[in-house]
């Protein structure tokens, strides 16, 4: 479902009094997303203590890599960004779990198999086109591609299709750090459990927020802007990725 939807086919156009204030909650989101992805609190990746302890690591253990899955899920902010897309506009319990599904599908096997058989790629490329999922859902949301090509890809197979893409950036973040061949199957499966139950208690509570906002006059006037927030935060992420890719291709 998308934003069309919910306005009997038309697009809700917003207000010109409402564009600064547009323009201003676009700009917050965009500062509040740079100092995320510059705290080292919030960082995108398995850092410190947890990096050592993983590269230490010989054989099974369970526990450690279902908690670092959890971890590295909840302090995600581009997995969560899409979902966030993803759930935005969707009212039945059963399409949020047909969605979050087919989101998880994908990237339990690419996570999987991009660990397994040693994908290679570049992390910063990777997250890039996750940064690029993350616009791609929220135009979707705004009806773009009813507006500009007439026609939506199928919403079911582009969540697979990106959850793919999200899987190998999991799949990347944990090939830097040069896993043990020993009991290698069995952290990764523990990773993807820890990644699937962090999932869950972050979409819970992002529905649970959702769930009150639609109860509020604000929702349908604010849904658009709502999503151009999430775009722009997407199209920051590309920026950021590529110019780390690019620094540390020229450095």
């Amino acid at each position: 479902m998308t934003l069309s939807a919910i306005k009997t086919g038309k697009l809700h156009l917003i207000p010109a009094r409402a564009i600064p204030n547009l323009v201003r909650a676009l700009e917050l989101g965009a500062v509040l997303l740079l100092f995320l992805l510059g705290s080292e609190a919030l960082a995108h990746g398995i850092e410190g203590r947890d990096a050592a302890f993983v590269a230490a690591t010989r054989g099974p253990a369970p526990g450690p890599f279902l908690y670092l899955g959890a971890k590295h899920m909840v302090t995600g902010y581009d997995h969560l960004l899409f979902l966030l897309g993803v759930i935005f506009f969707l009212r039945r319990f059963r399409d949020v779990v047909l969605y979050v599904s087919l989101f998880s599908l994908g990237h339990s096997i690419t996570l999987l198999c991009g660990v397994l058989g040693k994908s290679g790629l570049d992390s910063r490329l990777v997250d890039a086109v996750i940064g690029l999922s993350v616009v791609y859902k929220a135009f979707d949301n705004i009806g773009g591609f009813e507006r500009t090509l007439r026609w939506r890809p199928d919403p079911r197979a582009t969540v697979l299709g990106f959850g793919l893409i999200h899987g190998l950036g999991l799949a990347t973040k944990l090939e830097q750090l040069g896993l043990h061949r020993e009991g290698l199957l069995a952290n990764l499966v523990s990773f993807n459990v820890g990644v699937e139950l962090g999932q869950v208690a972050a979409l819970s509570v992002l529905l649970t927020l959702i769930l009150l906002w639609r109860r509020t006059r604000l929702f349908s006037s604010a849904a658009v802007a709502a999503n151009m927030t999430i775009m722009t935060s997407g199209f920051v992420l590309i920026g950021y990725q590529l110019a780390g890719f690019f620094w540390r291709a020229t450095g």
